[in-house]
């Protein structure tokens, strides 16, 4: 028997596409007590409080600041819990997504 030449095709497998992230925002107001803010951070984004305190700060400081990556329904879905957590004890706190890029 003889040989064609020819190599053997290797099966390419179809990677799936990554699906997007999306940043959790802290925006900053001048209502929300500080302590709330970093026991929010803590207990929605398990964040340590040192790291808590850091975000708080930054946001206070620059306006706004990047809490987390997560994936978009994730990252909607904890930043509608925090601001719904926040206005429910009477705070103006807002927690907003934008694609990552």
């Amino acid at each position: 028997m003889a040989e064609t030449g020819t190599k053997p095709r290797i099966k390419s497998v179809p990677k799936t596409a990554k699906r997007p992230l999306h940043k959790v925002i802290l925006v900053n107001d001048d209502f929300t007590p500080r302590e709330f803010v970093v026991r929010l951070l803590k207990a929605e984004f398990r964040v340590p409080e040192a790291q808590a305190a850091v975000i708080m700060l930054t946001a206070h400081t620059k306006g706004a600041c990047v809490v987390a990556v997560f994936t978009k329904e994730i990252a909607e879905e904890k930043a509608n819990r925090a601001t719904e957590l926040a206005r429910s004890q009477g705070f103006p706190l807002l927690f907003t997504t934008e694609p990552e890029e």
